[in-house]
């Protein structure tokens, strides 16, 4: 199942003993889509500290309370490594936090595994090799040594990219208005497109399969389709779910391949 990240954005966060904070922001990875981190704001009890919670650690999400468990202690949470999280996080950064937890980094489960949201599982046995490129991400080959050295593993924020200028092969059509996340595995499904820049009230949803870059020191997300199929993609109501159905619509309308054809 497709979530708003909007949506998830501001849930509390439950320790194992107590209230341990509310989600502030999602940490993804630019060369999987795939969403790796969890900024928590602590308020007052640890004065308005910030930490870094990995998705695997994500016991149940809880709609109608709007709010995720973890199982984890408010004590752990307290003695975790300092985060810095205006920074970039390094990968030195993300190999101390999942050993401090306890939890496996995912680059050991070919970059892509861990335990999904909701607690199913997830790619845990997915090798590297088989991770297709998306356009506008670092390759495999990039991907898979960072993952064994000491590099960034250049994470993006989703708030910071929420509002991203879309520009489509033939000129400007709007903004990022959000992301779907899948409740299975943290990837992002989909960009919500808002096209209200280009003409009214419109707004649909974009694969990352078919952002060909992403220019982050001008704000701008780059496709390799243009305007007039943008234009004549289906509408995005969300408030009606995004089915299978809909899902495999949506990537033949725009001729990308399903990922398990």
């Amino acid at each position: 199942m497709l979530w708003n990240a909007s949506a998830i954005n501001g849930y509390s966060i439950s320790g194992s003993d107590g209230h341990i904070g509310s989600i502030s922001d999602f940490l993804f990875d630019d060369a999987t889509w795939h969403v790796r981190w969890l900024v928590v704001e602590t308020g007052g009890w640890l004065s308005g500290r910030k930490v870094l919670l990995p998705s695997t650690a994500l016991a149940h999400l809880d709609q109608v309370h709007e709010e995720c468990s973890v199982k984890l202690t408010m004590q752990q949470i307290k003695d975790s490594p300092d985060v810095d999280t205006e920074r970039p996080v390094s990968r030195q950064m993300e190999a101390s936090i999942y050993g401090y937890y306890g939890y496996s980094p995912y680059w050991d489960y070919g970059y892509l595994g861990g335990i999904g949201f909701l607690g199913g599982s997830a790619y845990a046995g997915e090798l590297a090799g088989s991770v297709p490129d998306l356009p506008g991400s670092r390759s495999k080959t990039e991907t898979v040594n960072a993952a064994h050295s000491h590099d960034d593993v250049h994470l993006r924020s989703v708030k910071a990219v929420t509002h991203y200028d879309i520009h489509a092969s033939d000129g400007l059509i709007g903004h990022v208005e959000d992301f779907l996340v899948q409740d299975v595995d943290w990837s992002i499904g989909y960009l919500v497109v808002d096209t209200k820049n280009w003409w009214p009230g419109k707004k649909v949803l974009i694969s990352p399969r078919s952002v060909k870059e992403i220019d982050w020191s001008s704000r701008l997300v780059s496709l390799d389709a243009d305007r007039h199929t943008v234009k004549g993609a289906p509408a995005y109501d969300a408030s009606i779910t995004v089915g299978q159905a809909d899902e495999d619509a949506l990537l033949n309308y725009y001729g990308i391949e399903p990922a398990n054809a």
